[in-house]
C-alpha cells in the first residue's frame, strides 16, 4: 500500500491554497481595510465642503473648475479628488482631465434629503478616533466614555447619518405598522421621543400629524439646543418642544406613543427607562423601540452593516452604558431575546416585532 509523502512546509492544503496564499489573501484584505479607513477622512471633507454637492448633476468637470464652484484652492481639490478616483467614487477623463460623479453615486453621497445618503457617517469619525486614548484606558480599568465626552462630530454625525433613514421609513413605514398609532396621532395625540438628539425623528413626526403634540427628551444639553433650531428651521415648533431629562426620569404622563431611536442600548439603566414608560403611557398606549438589526450570535454580524455595527459597539455604544453605572451595558447587539425580557420585567409584556430594514428592527412594545 502506497503512502503519502507529508505536505512540505507552505505546500497546498486547504483547497489547493498554501498558507503563504491566504497570509497573502488576509494581508491584501487588511490594506485595503486601511485604506478605506484613511479614505473616509476624505469622504468626510467631500461631504463637509460640499465637493460632492457641486459635482452632483453637473457633467464632467476640471479640478480648476471644481475648485471654482466650491471656493477651495485647487490645489487641494485636485489632490482629492485624484483619491476619489483611486477610491472609485469618481471617474476620470485623462484625455480631457475632467472628473465626474456618477448620479448613482451622488445618491449616496451628495443629497442628505435621499433614504441612500450615507455620507454623514464619516463625520462621525473624527470623533470616533479622538478618542482612542481614552478607549484604551477603559480597556483596562472598565470605566465609561460618557456620549458628552466626546467632540460635536459624533453627534452631528449621527443625526447626519440615521436622518435619511428616519426620512424614508419613520412615518410611511414604521409608525404604519404599529397598531392604531397613526389614527391616535392623525386626531390628536401626545408623544415622548426619549433620547430624541438633534430631534430630527421628533420633527418628522410632528410634521406628519399636525394635531398632536411632541416633546423631545435628551440628557444632552447642546443637542436639545440645537434641536430646538431644527424645529423652528423645520416650521414645527408649535407643537413640539424640547426638555433636557433623563430616559428614567423625563416629565409628563398619558403619552400615547413613546419613542426611543437608536437609544436605549445606550442607556446604563435601560430597565429603570422602560419602567418609566410603562407608568408613563396613557392606557392603550404604544412604545416603539427602534434598535440596531444586529445579531446577540456573533457569527452572524459577519456582513457590511454588522461590522459597522459592532465596531460602532466598541467605539461609542457600550462605553456610553458603562458611564452611567447602571445594571446593564447592552451593547447594540444584546439581541431581541435580552430587550424583550428587560420590557416584560418593567411591565411591558406586550411585545411584537412590527418591521425591520437592512438597519433597524422595530418593535411595538405595551402593557
Amino acid at each position: 500500500m502506497a503512502v503519502s509523502a507529508p505536505a512540505a512546509p507552505g505546500a497546498a492544503g486547504n483547497g489547493g491554497t498554501t498558507r503563504e496564499d491566504r497570509v497573502d489573501a488576509f494581508l491584501e484584505r487588511v490594506i485595503a481595510d486601511g485604506g478605506a479607513a484613511v479614505a473616509g477622512l476624505c469622504t468626510s471633507l467631500g461631504d463637509r465642503l460640499g465637493l460632492y454637492r457641486a459635482m452632483a448633476g453637473a457633467g464632467p468637470l476640471t479640478a480648476a473648475q471644481l475648485a471654482a464652484r466650491t471656493g477651495l484652492v485647487e490645489r487641494y481639490v485636485r489632490e482629492w479628488l485624484a483619491a476619489q478616483v483611486a477610491g472609485e467614487y469618481v471617474t476620470y477623463a485623462p484625455e480631457r482631465g475632467t472628473y465626474l460623479l456618477p448620479d448613482a453615486h451622488a445618491a449616496v453621497l451628495a443629497d442628505p434629503a435621499l433614504a441612500s445618503y450615507a455620507a454623514g457617517f464619516f463625520t462621525v469619525l473624527q470623533a470616533v478616533y479622538a478618542t482612542e486614548d481614552s478607549l484604551m484606558e477603559a480597556f483596562r480599568t472598565g470605566v465609561g466614555i460618557g456620549w458628552e465626552e466626546h467632540g460635536p462630530a459624533l453627534f452631528e454625525g449621527t443625526a447626519k447619518f440615521f436622518r435619511p433613514g428616519y426620512t424614508a421609513a419613520l412615518v410611511p413605514e414604521w409608525l404604519a405598522a404599529l397598531d392604531g398609532v397613526v389614527e391616535k396621532l392623525e386626531r390628536g395625540g401626545t408623544v415622548a421621543d426619549v433620547g430624541c438628539g438633534y430631534g430630527y425623528s421628533t420633527a418628522l413626526m410632528a410634521r406628519a400629524f399636525p394635531n398632536s403634540r411632541f416633546t423631545g427628551y435628551d440628557f444632552h444639553r447642546p443637542s436639545v439646543e440645537a434641536a430646538r433650531g431644527v424645529a423652528a428651521e423645520q416650521g414645527v415648533a408649535d407643537r413640539v418642544s424640547f426638555e433636557v431629562a433623563a430616559a428614567d426620569d423625563f416629565p409628563g404622563a398619558d403619552f400615547d406613543l413613546i419613542t426611543y431611536f437608536d437609544c436605549l442600548h445606550d442607556i446604563g439603566d435601560p430597565g429603570a427607562a422602560l419602567r418609566h414608560a410603562a407608568h408613563a403611557l396613557a392606557e392603550g398606549g404604544t412604545c416603539m423601540i427602534v434598535e440596531p438589526n444586529a445579531s446577540a450570535r456573533d457569527e452572524e454580524n459577519a456582513t457590511p452593516v454588522g461590522r459597522v455595527l459592532t465596531a460602532a459597539s466598541v467605539a461609542v455604544c457600550l462605553p456610553s452604558a458603562l458611564a452611567q453605572h447602571g445594571p446593564q451595558a447592552l451593547g447594540n447587539h444584546a439581541g431581541e431575546g435580552a430587550l424583550r425580557d428587560l420590557a416584560d420585567a418593567a411591565g411591558l409584556h406586550h411585545w411584537r416585532l412590527a418591521t425591520q430594514s437592512p438597519v433597524n428592527r422595530v418593535y411595538a412594545v405595551g402593557r
